[in-house]
């Protein structure tokens, strides 16, 4: 009994274990993947305890909870655009498991320093929501900064890109040649999404439709007039000239806002000047008004 026993179990525990990632023999398909023609990376299987069945287990949920919570403080915009006008690594589903774990962590961080410092009760129910949440806005506001200094970059990078795009054009290039090319020969935040736009015209997706996919993942008002611009590239002969206006008109753009921010600096600059000398006065003011009253009392 007892080696029916033993063998009973070295067989369930080995088909337990076999299961398990660091444990288990890699199918020899697997093995040989990486030799492959097109074979790139190390050969993985997700295991019971992997950590890809983890987040195949949590992320549904994780995606469902996060988005609740994002409309509960304010948060509008999709997520799916956020990230891809950022050119995120992670998917809608990774960002919502790594906001969840942080808030787990900032919930466990909160318990422990509820325990050490033992404050009174309200303090404790602040601390047990407050570190949850904000653990999860922090990366929120990450992401929302990144968004915003990713358009601000594409504002302040179109009118270039418009204009070489328009010498590019008046020189007798297509306007797939020229996107290629501004995408390969440049750097910045236009720079990737032009790469993107031209993955997408040559996984069959036409210049329009591909330049209003742009459009509407980078949300600024330059790229929503440039587009149309663009699709009219069919239709039209001149568009080189019609995109060298575009180009002076988003160059307007931004000067405007210079000089808007120049004067708000100018306005802001008399802020203390002013303060500095109505105190002053002020007192001046009020010394002979005392005395005054004084005299008119007695």
């Amino acid at each position: 009994m007892v080696l029916l026993s033993g063998a009973v179990g070295w067989v369930g525990a080995t088909l337990l274990l076999s299961q398990v990632r660091w444990f288990a023999r890699l199918p020899l398909g697997e093995r040989l993947r990486p030799y492959a023609p097109g074979g790139m990376g190390r050969p993985s299987r997700a295991g019971v305890l992997s950590v890809e069945s983890f987040r195949d287990a949590i992320g549904p949920l994780s995606r469902s909870v996060g988005e609740k919570v994002a409309r509960l403080v304010g948060v509008r915009e999709d997520l799916e655009v956020r990230l891809l006008r950022v050119h995120a690594s992670l998917d809608v589903t990774g960002f919502r498991v790594r906001q969840i774990g942080s808030s787990v962590a900032g919930f466990g961080l909160a318990v422990l320093v509820a325990m050490a410092l033992q404050p009174p009760v309200p303090v404790v129910l602040v601390l047990l929501i407050g570190g949850p949440v904000l653990a999860f806005l922090v990366q929120e506001q990450r992401l929302a900064s990144e968004s915003s200094r990713w358009q601000r970059s594409l504002f302040l990078e179109i009118p270039v890109v418009a204009e070489q795009l328009a010498l590019l054009l008046s020189a007798g290039w297509s306007l797939t040649s020229a996107l290629n090319r501004l995408a390969a020969r440049s750097s910045g935040a236009t720079a990737l999404d032009l790469r993107r736009v031209c993955l997408r015209i040559r996984q069959g997706v036409p210049e329009a439709v591909a330049l209003e996919e742009w459009a509407l993942v980078a949300q600024v008002p330059v790229v929503d007039r440039l587009v149309p611009v663009l699709a009219l590239n069919r239709d039209t002969s001149d568009l080189g000239r019609l995109i060298a206006e575009e180009a002076r008109a988003a160059r307007r753009d931004v000067h405007r806002e210079l000089i808007e921010a120049a004067e708000r600096r100018n306005q802001q600059v008399w802020i203390p000047v002013t303060v500095a000398t109505l105190v002053p006065g002020v007192l001046f003011m009020a010394i002979p008004f005392v005395e005054a009253l004084r005299a008119f009392g007695g």
